[in-house]
């Protein structure tokens, strides 16, 4: 038994997987959950469910959301796990067109939104950009740092926004009008907001920075941009194939409950969907949701991503 289990962790690592919370051999198979890299569940919360269910979660996780998905699309024939988490609406087209997923529900949600440096705007007494269309205006010029959608969750999100903001015929001109202004290109969210954004411990050079609306709450002096944002929900739901059916029911139940829905915020940054659940004090108060979200249709999302990538990659490569 432990050379099998020994081998099913190796079998796993070979195809970039992190595997927690391994039965022993005295319990039945455990529920296998599959999540992306940045879903926090507590030994303790899995120890909680055990208790009221019975039911041992082993945790695999599989990288980002979109590494995730992939993984799980190619492992279709031989499924890693009985039910995700993490899959969000970015991704979640890509998952149903390739029939990997069963029915799902959404855990938690969050808001990709310019953020931007108080201090440094009232330094130079100047106002903040208070729309999208704003960043592309001459007194706003090189004040802008964006994450590469084809390399960034983040900035995906941000390009789906400018989708469905300006239309399929006019989304280009925006991105064309940013790069006109300076605007500059991270990898990644943790070089934009960490290094290059004036307003966070990096003290870099650009006072606006694509992040979340919940940003706010963990910095002293900056607020968001309250227009552009596009909702990332997350989702919770079965694998074609999957043979804990009703261990998975139960354990999305569980992601449901608001004992956990409480713990989301300041274990992942993002909002709980329960309406039930109280934000944190500064979350409520710095960093509300966005009033009026951009969302884009996950099927629209599966048939077209490719093609606004490369239309982004052709606007960035002159």
């Amino acid at each position: 038994m432990l050379f099998k289990k020994t081998m099913a962790v190796i079998a796993a690592v070979a195809i970039g997987l992190t595997v927690s919370g391994c039965t022993t051999t005295s319990e039945a198979a455990p529920l296998t959950v599959v999540v992306h890299d940045s879903v926090v569940i507590t030994d303790a919360q899995l120890a909680e469910f055990k208790k009221e269910t019975g039911i041992t979660v082993k945790l695999v996780k599989a990288g980002d959301a979109g590494a995730m998905t992939n993984k799980l699309i190619l492992t279709k024939d031989q499924p890693i796990g009985d039910m995700f988490y993490g899959i969000d609406n970015t991704f979640i087209g890509a998952a149903q067109a390739a029939n990997i997923v069963g029915d799902f529900s959404a855990i938690d949600f969050g808001d990709v939104c310019f953020n931007y440096d108080n201090a440094w705007f009232t330094k130079h007494e100047q106002a903040a950009p208070a729309t999208i269309k704003d960043l592309t205006k001459p007194e706003f010029k090189g004040l802008t740092v964006v994450e590469n959608p084809s390399t960034s969750s983040t900035g995906l999100a941000f390009l789906l926004a400018t989708v469905g903001a300006f239309g399929e015929k006019e989304w280009t001109k925006y991105w064309e009008d940013l790069k006109a202004n300076d605007v500059r290109i991270d990898a990644g969210w943790e070089d934009a907001y960490n290094v290059d954004f004036s307003g966070s411990a990096g003290k870099g050079n650009y006072p606006i920075v694509l992040s979340y609306s919940s940003s706010p709450a963990f910095e002293e002096n900056t607020s968001n941009i309250d227009d552009g944002c596009f909702r990332q929900t997350e989702y919770a739901g079965l694998l074609t194939g999957g043979s804990q059916v009703e261990g998975a029911k139960k354990f999305i139940d569980f992601l449901k409950s608001d004992a956990f829905q409480k713990t989301i915020p300041d274990a992942m940054y993002m909002y709980p969907v329960s309406s039930k659940v109280a934000l944190p004090e500064a979350w409520a108060t710095k960093a509300p949701a966005a009033s009026n979200a951009i969302s884009v249709d996950s099927k629209t999302i599966n048939a077209n991503r490719s093609s606004w990538l490369k239309a982004w990659d052709a606007i960035f490569k002159n």
